[in-house]
């Protein structure tokens, strides 16, 4: 275990591409309280207390995008998959110029209402790495 944070450690100071295997499916990722119903791939969120984790599946990468920058994750309510959403993967050496806002400590979440009160934006560390996640506010 040691070897493997000292070499996550080291990955991270360099700046190397993180990688996130299979390994890491069904990796909770923590907990969420949303304060409003959002949409996660098409279907209402209601708002409350959710588990979140990593799946196996990976959406194909857009173009000058690597392969580890995204990757689907669920929400979980009483043991159930009620949703899922892409999340954007964050190495916590470029966290700086992309997460925007304070940035969690590790192993905790933040949840923001967006300018306009269009979207909600999750932001998870896990690890070093972070997770975002952009919902749209339900109608």
């Amino acid at each position: 275990m040691k070897k493997v944070l000292l070499v996550g450690a080291l990955v991270a100071a360099i700046g190397l591409p993180v990688t996130l295997s299979a390994q890491n499916a069904n990796q909770s990722l923590g907990n969420v309280t949303l304060s409003r119903k959002v949409m996660a791939d098409g279907q209402p969120l209601a708002a409350g207390t959710y588990t979140v984790r990593l799946t196996g599946d990976q959406p194909k990468p857009g173009v000058g995008q690597t392969p580890d920058s995204e990757r689907y994750v669920e929400f979980l309510r009483g043991g159930k998959v009620v949703g899922k959403e892409v999340a954007t993967v964050v190495p916590n050496a470029e966290a700086k110029d992309v997460v925007k806002g304070p940035r969690p400590p590790a192993g905790e979440s933040r949840v923001d209402l967006l300018k306009g009160n269009d979207y909600v934006r999750i932001t998870i560390n896990r690890g070093g790495i972070f997770y975002l996640i952009h919902l749209p506010v339900a109608a």
